[in-house]
């Protein structure tokens, strides 16, 4: 061990920076420290238990073999102080200190366990765990081996068929959004998975992955089998489903939920319709889409659809007819709290959190097998979700689910109810 009293500042000593030396020696001295005085706290507890000689019955009892045990600063060696304790319990047995800073056989701290799944979901290769942390904790840095990662993957998917059995019955749901990605795999007859996740949000206006499952294609006999499996565990018919116009869902939803609003992804669409008009003309023309999308009532929307008609039906009646095909479908969140439009419009918590699965399997050129992906963006997305932003105005989720009506996002009381009533007289 360096000597860092006698450590010129700013120098390298065996290519590392003084720096880190320093800061591995204090984490070696504040663990030995806290050992110690963990194990004189428990003889401490016990002095006045005795046996019939008058001998204490819990003493300490020199020092355990040195091993090195990986914290975030680095790879130290520790020696952990030991405990004689003769104390029997009601059966007879010998009882035992055990640490509870550093536990029998622990080589790695809980923190330094976490950055191994997290490094790999995010893209580093197996290979590259050891150059890749080899100067951040040390030559010696335990359990940053390839078969470790083999470990966890294997435990992701136990993981993965736990959450596929959950009940979901303890909780409803007032919107959903589907999405599906095709995922490279290395094995099988198929070169790629076609991944369907289904997240919801639940009424205190947090959102929560209830699906992750492989699908032929995003047929509906896919969607279908996923919905109605959410639907056998307790899923509530949700009030209004966003998703990619492309999607064999909706055919499954009107199976499955018959009565649930769609709402297509503003930006698919968009894409789409671009892909319908030459680049010189698209600036403007998504400067019109964004018009519409973002328009503050229905009839505004309107307005802007029939600008966008006005320009470009002449010459591109394509990129029009994608509209008009599925214009009821892309102003359904009008019916629906203006506070929520924003998260209602797109699939974007799945957009957002995929494009690390896609990293993923970029990296390692395929995911080894279908069960492999699955369990692997299962596990991203769980992680992602714990950044998805909780829905605005939480507090109207419930309104929707008890069914109360929004005209252009603004709820509808009673009076209004019946001036449109006689209006329509």
């Amino acid at each position: 061990m360096v000597d860092v009293r006698t450590l010129p500042v700013g120098e390298e000593i065996e290519g590392r920076l003084w720096l880190d030396e320093l800061a591995r020696e204090g984490a070696r001295r504040m663990i030995a420290a806290a050992l110690r005085a963990e194990a004189d706290e428990y003889v401490a507890c016990f002095e006045e238990e005795l046996d019939g000689d008058g001998r204490r019955l819990v003493v300490r009892n020199g020092w355990a073999r040195e091993r090195k045990v990986t914290v975030g600063s680095g790879t130290v060696p520790v020696r952990a102080p030991r405990v004689n304790d003769k104390r029997v319990d009601d059966e007879g047995k010998r009882r035992r200190f055990s640490s509870r800073i550093l536990p029998a056989y622990a080589r790695r701290s809980p923190k330094v366990s976490e950055v191994l799944p997290v490094l790999y979901l995010h893209g580093l290769s197996t290979g590259d765990f050891r150059p890749a942390l080899r100067d951040l904790l040390g030559e010696d840095a335990s359990g940053l081996s390839s078969s470790s990662i083999q470990r966890l993957t294997e435990s992701w998917q136990d993981e993965h068929e736990a959450f596929r059995k959950r009940q979901l019955r303890f909780a409803r749901y007032a919107y959903l959004f589907v999405d599906g990605v095709n995922v490279a795999v290395r094995l099988g007859e198929d070169p790629k998975v076609c991944l369907l996740v289904v997240i919801g949000v639940r009424e205190d206006g947090v959102k929560e992955l209830l699906a992750v499952e492989d699908g032929y294609r995003e047929s509906e006999d896919s969607w279908a089998a996923v919905l109605r499996d959410l639907r056998d565990r307790g899923l509530n018919e949700p009030c209004l489903v966003t998703g990619d116009g492309a999607l064999g869902a909706w055919a499954a939803l009107r199976t499955v939920f018959p009565g649930t609003r769609v709402q297509r992804c503003w930006v698919h669409k968009t894409a789409n319709v671009l892909d319908a008009l030459p680049k010189r003309l698209q600036p403007r023309a998504k400067t019109l889409l964004h018009e519409m999308a973002e328009a503050p009532s229905r009839a505004d929307a309107r307005k802007a659809l029939e600008r966008f008609r006005s320009e470009f039906d002449a010459k591109h009646p394509k990129a029009v007819a994608k509209l008009d095909k599925d214009w009821e479908q892309l102003t359904a969140f009008y019916d629906f709290p203006a506070e929520h439009w924003r998260h209602l419009r797109t699939t974007n918590p799945i957009e957002s959190s995929f494009a690390t699965v896609k990293l993923r399997t970029k990296v390692t050129k395929g995911s080894g097998s279908k069960n492999a992906a699955l369990a692997m963006a299962y596990k991203l997305l769980d992680a992602a979700q714990q950044r998805w932003r909780r829905i605005n105005a939480r507090e109207l989720v419930a309104d929707v689910l008890d069914g109360v009506m929004f005209k252009d996002g603004i709820k509808v009381t009673d009076d209004q109810t019946t001036q449109d009533e006689k209006v329509a007289a």
